[in-house]
């Protein structure tokens, strides 16, 4: 269409010059003493128009031969501003694969053209984050190679090209700088200086996934149980992890927070500083117990803690894995000699709920053999002790009813019970 137009629009410049040129009779006279010179019209406005088209012809090669040197200023200027950028990204390229020798002679090339173009008077507008990033890239090459002096300073520099006042990207660049040598600081063993690093960051960084899980491994390195459980619960929130394996964290965090208590107090402490959800953890419930018990805290305590977990067993077969199930009776049993009557209730209800539960028909066994009920002491861990998998409450029931044997001087009986005890610990 345009085509078209442009093609209408020259025919009738050209009908035009043909009507104002085809029966034109004007003249011009030119008077030079003692000269005359007679010209058409038509002539003098071809001399006009081809004098004017020559003229600005020559005006043009003019700026043009006088531009040359700029000219080419630029295009030198240009040349250096590739091969800088070049430089630059055979650095990245090179140390995404791995050579980071390579890398870092690239990073070092792109600082020198950037220079170079600074001294000429051609500074790069995004001269501070070019540099600030090559500076980062050549660090990450020397943490690399082990180069910790190199790399802590191409680290100084790089924080100095991006100050924390800087516009955003000046500070993105700079939380990044700070996150990452947070990062080699982790891989050095050094988790003092890596907390450090990342207590510098600001708030809103330092609440970031990349930021939490650096913080997470520092303070398991460093043996910071309580930050180290806070900080898995915030990544937990943040979905950083499976909700499986985040649990699986948490749940191994605060086992080991738990074990870390010395005294009965401490441990109700962090008992209660736990989140209702981890509370409700029957691996942590069970560990709780038996950490307050080994450190002689009030039994009536420790049945507290067991009991949500006594109540999943009991309701659900089949709700605790076996080793959590034998962990529970060892805990009870062990402290069977100050139950209470509203306990012994609970157990012997469960043993009769399940009666081929041989783990509840050991518990109940022993509790009455704490109350001294010899009778249905012996038929109960007799029928629990044919029953068991586990090898140790085996050899516990067959222990007990050797000793209920030789209470009644059943001398047979009492060999045949300690014989199949001792076959048990092989």
């Amino acid at each position: 269409m345009r085509a078209a137009l442009w093609l209408l629009a020259l025919f009738g410049v050209a009908v035009a010059a043909a009507l104002f040129a085809g029966n034109n009779q004007g003249t011009v006279t030119l008077y030079w003493p003692p000269y005359r010179v007679d010209l058409s019209l038509n002539l003098v406005v071809l001399l006009l128009v081809g004098g004017f088209t020559t003229l600005y012809a020559a005006l043009r090669a003019l700026a043009a031969l006088l531009a040359l040197p700029h000219q080419a200023r630029r295009w030198r200027v240009q040349q250096k501003e590739r091969a800088m950028h070049h430089a630059l990204l055979d650095a990245l390229t090179h140390m995404l694969a791995g050579r980071f020798l390579r890398s870092r002679k690239s990073a070092l090339a792109a600082l020198a053209q950037e220079g170079a173009l600074q001294s000429a008077g051609e500074p790069v507008p995004h001269g501070k984050q070019l540099r600030a990033l090559a500076h980062l890239i050549a660090a990450e090459s020397s943490h690399a190679l082990q180069d910790r002096a190199t790399r802590e300073s191409h680290l100084q520099n790089a924080l100095e090209d991006a100050p924390a006042k800087g516009n955003g990207q000046d500070q993105e660049l700079r939380e990044g700088a700070q996150i990452r040598a947070a990062r080699w600081s982790l891989d050095d063993r050094d988790p003092n200086a890596t907390l450090e690093r990342l207590a510098a960051l600001p708030q809103g960084a330092a609440r970031r996934t990349l930021a939490l899980r650096i913080r997470l491994k520092a303070t398991r390195q460093a043996r910071q149980t309580r930050e180290a459980l806070d900080t898995a619960r915030l990544l937990g929130k943040h979905r950083a992890f499976s909700a499986g394996a985040a649990q699986s964290i948490v749940r191994g965090l605060a086992i080991e927070l738990i074990q870390s208590a010395h005294d009965p107090a401490q441990l109700v402490q962090i008992w209660a500083s736990l989140e209702n959800s981890e509370r409700n953890m029957p691996e942590l419930a069970v560990q709780a117990a038996q950490r307050l018990a080994h450190l002689g805290g009030d039994p009536a305590q420790v049945r507290a803690w067991l009991l949500p977990v006594w109540e999943r067993m009991v309701e659900l077969p089949d709700g605790l894995p076996e080793g959590l199930a034998l962990k529970l009776i060892h805990c009870l049993e062990d402290g069977l000699s100050t139950i209470d009557a509203g306990w012994l209730a609970r157990i012997e209800a469960a043993q009769q709920a399940n009666p081929r539960d041989a783990r509840l028909q050991y518990l109940a066994g022993m509790a009455c053999l704490k109350r001294q009920l010899w009778g249905k002491a012996q038929q109960l861990l007799t029928q629990a002790a044919s029953q068991l998998t586990d090898k140790t409450l085996r050899a516990s029931a067959w222990r007990n009813l050797a000793e209920l044997a030789e209470q009644r001087g059943d001398s047979e009986a009492a060999a045949h019970a300690w014989k199949s005890a001792a076959q048990q610990q092989r």
